[in-house]
């Protein structure tokens, strides 16, 4: 039954444009798509691959949900307080279940400025201690940058800290679901955790894993580090379906192919024009075509380069 559900929507969204290529997916609400349903009670809203925007009010990562049978667990806070509130109305227009708990992804605004209505839900919110860390320390900034393209859209959003913190894993169990939210180790950024369903061989893998966009690389993002948790804790999941951080839910061979094997890629590019003697100006434009055609790629490849080689000539 998950194989047949997933195979059907796997086939629907591999035959349409990405996602940054259509102005807005469901435009009677503030989120850039509606829910869809893949695999049995878990859900997700896909968010534009691509920067956030008026246009996409800040929906360019995947809220997701899971309908437990004894209550909801929602998967990211969001961009904002209305945007929180338009997913809220999606999930009561899908069960009458209560939406029971929230987790951040990691401490970036658009997966944390959404807590301040769910707070006011009075719904837990936790996350990594890590990236509460980082909200709490850029939380303002954050804000202030969504105000900024959100206008009218940012209305009744505060920055609000979660409830709870942990350290390597927080279990679940309601329902039907065992829900364990993991911190497998450094990845994309600082508190980045993952949903891990076993039961149900599935993954929201948040940052860890990209497929359709292509990842960024911040300062604080240590790609040598990426690759060890990759290998020694992600991969060994096992896992047979992956929601990931932005773009349409896959399968681990094509997060493989465009995060792990990406990463892999540029620093080889790196490492070869270190190795011939090339200094950081010229490591901008080592050649990354074979990604290309990925969503953010022009606002990115340049940036990812400069950071490997910034990180490379110290190892």
């Amino acid at each position: 039954m998950i194989r047949a559900a997933f195979a059907f929507v796997f086939a629907l969204v591999a035959n349409i444009a990405f996602a940054s290529d259509i102005a807005d997916q469901y435009p009677q609400s503030l989120l850039y798509s509606k829910p869809v349903e893949f695999i049995p009670g878990v859900y997700s809203a896909i968010g534009a691959t691509a920067p956030p925007s008026y246009e996409n009010s800040g929906h360019n990562n995947n809220l997701s949900f899971i309908v437990t049978g004894d209550g909801v667990v929602v998967i990211n806070g969001s961009a904002a307080y209305l945007l929180a509130k338009a997913l809220h109305d999606e999930i009561k227009a899908v069960t009458d279940q209560p939406v029971r708990l929230v987790f951040n992804e990691n401490g970036q605004g658009h997966a944390m400025l959404g807590n301040s209505y769910w707070a006011e839900q009075g719904v837990p919110i936790v996350a990594h201690a890590d990236a509460a860390e980082v909200f709490e320390d850029s939380g303002p900034q954050a804000l202030a940058a969504m105000q900024r393209y959100n206008r009218e859209k940012s209305e009744g959003t505060t920055v609000t800290l979660p409830d709870e913190v942990f350290e390597d894993e927080y279990i679940v169990e309601m329902g039907d679901f065992r829900i364990e939210a993991r911190h497998l180790g450094p990845s994309h950024s600082p508190g980045d955790i993952v949903i891990w369903l076993p039961e149900q061989s599935l993954v929201i893998s948040g940052d860890m894993a990209f497929h359709e966009r292509l990842l960024p690389i911040f300062e604080d993002t240590v790609t040598l580090d990426w690759l060890e948790t990759w290998d020694n804790e992600f991969e060994t999941l096992g896992a047979t379906y992956v929601i990931p951080g932005h773009g349409h839910p896959t399968n681990m061979a094509q997060v493989r192919r465009y995060t792990r094997d990406y990463l892999v890629y540029l620093r080889q590019k790196i490492g070869a024009h270190i190795d011939g003697g090339g200094d950081l100006a010229d490591a901008y434009y080592v050649d990354q075509s074979p990604y290309a055609h990925l969503d953010t790629f022009e606002e990115l490849a340049t940036k990812n380069a400069g950071r490997v080689f910034e990180q490379m000539e110290f190892e």
